[in-house]
């Protein structure tokens, strides 16, 4: 995947509303996801000033809860997928340190998406870790697609 092709993706993924009761319904698709596929990941649900939904499911490790930290820090940065944000750098040739950030706080690794909110902005990330970063981005972007699904047969 590309990086226009993951910016249309992120075009297509505006969520109509977002507060806890869609956090914690994405948060369970994922994990729902993750057990059958036993996928050993870290799922993450942040706003900028607090977390919604955690779990390190089985195989997962403590560094997994290391890298969703890192990675939603980096779609906060730069308001976009930190998948895009590592394929943006690396056609540059640069870094994420370049750009003045610290190696313990942010990553240019793929798996975490912002949730936006129609007429609203960004609001959140859905952060995955622990598959390859570009298998923890699809999931995420499954996760989003199915939330918008439910999210428009409620009322």
């Amino acid at each position: 995947m590309d990086i226009s092709e993951l910016e249309g993706q992120a075009s297509r993924l505006i969520v109509p509303r977002f507060a806890e009761a869609e956090a914690w319904w994405l948060g369970n698709w994922l994990v729902q996801k993750a057990m059958a596929g036993k996928l050993p990941i870290a799922i993450d649900i942040r706003t900028p000033d607090r977390t919604l939904f955690h779990v390190s499911l089985p195989g997962a490790t403590p560094a997994n809860d290391l890298w969703v930290r890192r990675k939603s820090n980096t779609a906060y940065l730069v308001q976009k997928a930190s998948l895009i944000v590592r394929l943006q750098l690396e056609a540059k040739g640069q870094a994420m340190e370049r750009h003045g950030t610290s190696p313990a706080d942010y990553v240019a690794s793929g798996g975490a998406v912002p949730i936006v909110v129609r007429g609203v902005g960004m609001v959140a990330t859905a952060t995955v870790s622990g598959l390859p970063d570009v298998d923890d981005h699809a999931l995420v972007v499954e996760g989003i697609a199915a939330l918008i699904d439910w999210a428009a047969t409620q009322v």
